[in-house]
């Protein structure tokens, strides 16, 4: 089995719905997207899928969510844009173009990170 994997960034504001705290208030990230994808097979190049078409792929998704507020997306209507939701959000995303796809993470912080796979 090989599996590969692709790191990238995004700034947005974002608040919690339904939560008593801090992030119940407008507030920021500078987040840390992760992709992995798994697969047997490598092509005639010994490549099992090109950096450079995971890491399009990804920027398209990550272009949608860039300096926005996420609140404001309808992709996330009337829910919270948690991380949780965001890694999930990502990998269905990138799911539809490419089926290797195993696993997304999304970390708020340095020392904190949420996962999303099927």
């Amino acid at each position: 089995m090989f599996e590969i994997k692709i790191e990238s960034h995004f700034s947005a504001a974002h608040h919690l719905l339904n939560y008593e705290g801090e992030c119940e208030n407008q507030h920021g990230h500078n987040w840390k997207v992760e992709v992995f994808a798994q697969g047997k097979e490598l092509d005639k190049s010994n490549i099992f899928i090109d950096f450079k078409v995971l890491k399009t792929s990804l920027n398209k998704v990550l272009n949608r969510l860039d300096h926005k507020d996420l609140n404001q997306l309808k992709e996330f209507e009337n829910q919270s844009p948690s991380s949780e939701m965001l890694a999930r959000f990502i990998y269905k995303e990138l799911k539809k173009e490419i089926f290797q796809i195993s696993k997304v993470c999304v970390w708020e912080t340095e020392r904190a990170r949420a996962c999303y796979w099927e």
